[in-house]
């Protein structure tokens, strides 16, 4: 425990910095209960702790804590078919994310990707606003989907707004919705995990110290979380889903 708390003292975190480092573990138990389109306040909350690049390989063994909660959770719900069809391309996403890491403005990182989120955020509004039941089966979309989550997933830990609107396209019921994205965030997280360990040396043994400490949090919110999913129904949860993601795009532009 003496150890421990020695590895953690390096980063010489402040009380303010604390509260919101738990908090964002706490937003991420949530999140991976179903409460979705809140990943662009957690990693906020974490670059603001731990820097920018850093607090990816923070969040990252954090986030795979949190997934296997929710493959375990929700596992009978998960409909294998849509998984199968953005691994491909979001493992592209990935590797093209670890090779360009280093060089893409966080800036233009950050614009491209609210406008791109926002554009589809429309069309999902207009869509629903038709009533159209019509769903996208183009290899075209679901590749586009995947690439983009892959990539976002890699700079930013940022992919859950492409596959929010993936998922919210294929009219994927809330438990189905929520297990089939635990199992593709738990195997895409686990497939970056080396290059955060050995290509960005994003997580040391000090990070991983600090993974620890945040584990009661990421629990606590998981639980509380699947309390408030069982509070909402189908349409609403599609609602919810589009609202959120939205804002976190807005959040993702002006931060």
């Amino acid at each position: 425990m003496q150890q421990i708390t020695e590895l953690i003292n390096t980063y010489q975190l402040t009380h303010v910095s604390w509260f919101f480092a738990f908090l964002a573990a706490f937003l991420l138990g949530t999140s991976k209960a179903g409460i979705k389109g809140i990943g662009v306040v957690i990693v906020t909350l974490m670059a603001i702790v731990f820097g920018g690049k850093s607090s990816t390989g923070t969040l990252i063994p954090m986030m795979l804590f949190a997934d296997l909660l929710a493959v375990i959770y929700y596992h009978r719900y998960t409909q294998w078919k849509y998984l199968q069809k953005l691994m491909p391309t979001m493992v592209i996403g990935v590797l093209i994310g670890v090779w360009l890491g280093n060089d893409i403005s966080d800036e233009l990182f950050k614009r491209l990707m609210a406008f791109l989120i926002l554009g589809i955020v429309g069309f999902m509004i207009i869509m629903d606003r038709r009533k159209s039941t019509e769903i996208p089966k183009t290899r075209l979309f679901s590749n586009s989907m995947g690439l983009l989550s892959g990539f976002t997933s890699m700079i930013g830990n940022l992919a859950g707004s492409f596959s929010n609107i993936y998922f919210l396209a294929m009219r994927l019921p809330k438990n189905e919705f929520i297990g089939t994205a635990a199992w593709l965030f738990f195997i895409i997280n686990v497939f970056k995990l080396p290059f955060h360990i050995f290509v960005w040396k994003t997580i040391s043994v000090e990070s991983l110290a600090i993974n620890l400490t945040l584990v009661p949090a990421i629990i606590l919110g998981f639980f509380l979380g699947i309390k408030v999913v069982k509070l909402i129904n189908n349409e609403m949860y599609r609602r919810f889903i589009i609202l959120v993601t939205a804002i976190g795009a807005f959040i993702l532009l002006f931060k």
